[in-house]
């Protein structure tokens, strides 16, 4: 067994997955340093919480220096291998890892690993809960749930690991899980606003190759399952050696199909109904296709016909997507802030007929407003709350598409957002906020304008 006792590690990074890493490399008896572009009053409780673990930090400025001393270092996700610093290390032949690489190595289960522009977190929890509902025991990690480094060694063989494996975890990684789930991918930190982090891929090309690591190294006893809908999607396909499984919206001959609102899994030939739109909890018809994908891997895995079903109907979904929040007066409040892409927030109008106030807005991601914006012309969507840096953009783009609604702009605060959206609704209304950005320009992430969001809605 492969153990890092008295070893020199550098963390780099100290979010969740630093935190994790370290408690990790603790537990195998490594002598361990936390290295961070904060000081030490910046990370405050973390610093506290990580001080008994560590031999030294190095933090601030020079939170990069003097890597090759180090047998190991361990890269946050956020931090970019382009660094200079990094860069020199590989140069020397000194060995960058990460938390994923270092579970893939270390994991005695079998893996099943999601990716794709957005749903992974949906689809991933999806996958777990249908496992549940069969009696396995099942480990949920990546970036939904919990890390799952520091739990590698109480893991065993016989269970299951389901992990949401964004761009930034897979672009490095040298080995692939048994079951890899291709959800549509369109586009993805392109830009990066995020001052924490420096990672960000300098082309869609360079994002979707990242992606494609999911499937690159798998071998020809793994499944790979794919959206034939999506035409990059389907370019993973070429990938892999591994046992291919499809669905569509479109084509009902296909592993798992979605047809009239209902999805449904071929099974010897035959197609057997899982669940329809009308008796599930999620809304909107996108997660027909996160229930399709997660059937399906759930399937491989062996799990009952009957427990997907049970688990998909009563899946109530995550935070901050397409979350109902309150009803008040008639009017009805949903926060979707982990809508962080124009696809997403596309989605989001998609799954209400009501007359609509759209919050949309935020910082840059590198991505084209030019869909959203027909899509904010063409329904019924009778005022756009445009906010943060991408106003004008998004302006523009609804503008260019023919939108004759009401435009307010100029919202400094959360608690502004929802004092003008109150103010335009009126019973039967959705107010929705589904921003298509970034949130760094007015908030810490998407789940600090989410959670304000629910609180100013509260005291309506």
């Amino acid at each position: 067994m492969q153990t890092y006792k008295n070893s020199l590690v550098a963390v780099l990074g100290l979010s969740v997955e630093g935190v994790d890493s370290v408690r990790f490399f603790h537990a195998e008896g490594a002598r361990i340093w936390c290295c961070d572009r904060r000081v030490k009053e910046e990370l405050g409780d973390t610093y506290a919480l990580l001080q008994p673990l560590a031999e030294g930090f190095q933090l601030g400025k020079g939170y990069l220096d003097n890597l090759s001393r180090f047998d190991l270092v361990v890269r946050t996700p956020g931090m970019s291998l382009r660094l200079p610093e990094l860069v020199s290390l590989r140069k020397h032949r000194k060995e960058i890892t990460s938390q994923t690489k270092l579970f893939f190595t270390l994991c005695k289960a079998a893996i099943i690993g999601v990716t794709g522009t957005k749903g992974k977190g949906t689809t991933s929890t999806l996958i777990a809960q249908m496992l549940e509902a069969d009696g396995k025991t099942v480990w949920l990690g990546g970036n939904v749930g919990t890390p799952v480094l520091s739990k590698v060694r109480t893991i065993k063989q016989s269970d299951t690991v389901v992990l949401e494996l964004s761009s930034f975890q897979l672009e490095d990684c040298r080995q692939s899980p048994h079951i890899a789930v291709i959800l549509k991918t369109t586009q993805e930190h392109l830009a990066n606003q995020d001052t924490l982090a420096s990672n960000f891929h300098e082309t869609r090309e360079t994002y979707v190759k990242a992606k494609k690591s999911i499937v690159r190294y798998q071998k020809k006893t793994d499944v790979a399952i794919i959206n034939a809908d999506d035409p990059t999607s389907l370019s993973f396909a070429a990938e892999t050696p591994a046992r291919i499984l499809y669905f569509s919206r479109s084509k009902q001959t296909l592993d798992a199909h979605v047809a009239d609102d209902t999805v449904y899994l071929n099974i010897e030939n035959k197609p057997q109904k899982i669940c329809s739109l009308g008796e599930i909890k999620l809304r909107g018809i996108h997660n027909l296709d996160n229930i399709a994908a997660a059937s399906l891997a759930a399937r491989a895995s062996g799990v009952s016909s009957d427990a997907i079903r049970r688990a998909a109907m009563a899946f109530e979904g995550l935070e901050h997507r397409l979350e109902t929040v309150r009803d008040v007066h008639g009017v009805l409040y949903v926060n979707d802030s982990f809508s962080t892409v124009p696809e997403t927030a596309i989605a989001a109008i998609e799954s209400f007929s009501q007359p609509m106030i759209l919050i949309a807005g935020g910082s840059e991601k590198g991505s084209d407003f030019t869909e959203l914006g027909k899509e904010v012309a063409s329904h019924p969507i009778k005022v756009l709350i445009a906010i943060g840096r991408m106003t004008d953009r998004i302006v523009d783009a609804v503008c260019a598409a023919g939108y004759t609604g009401r435009i307010i702009t100029g919202a400094r605060s959360m608690h502004e957002i929802v004092s003008f959206a109150s103010g335009e609704a009126v019973s039967g209304d959705v107010v929705l906020l589904s921003p298509a950005c970034a949130s760094f320009d007015m908030f810490k992430n998407y789940k600090e304008r989410g959670k304000l969001f629910k609180h100013e809605v509260s005291l309506l």
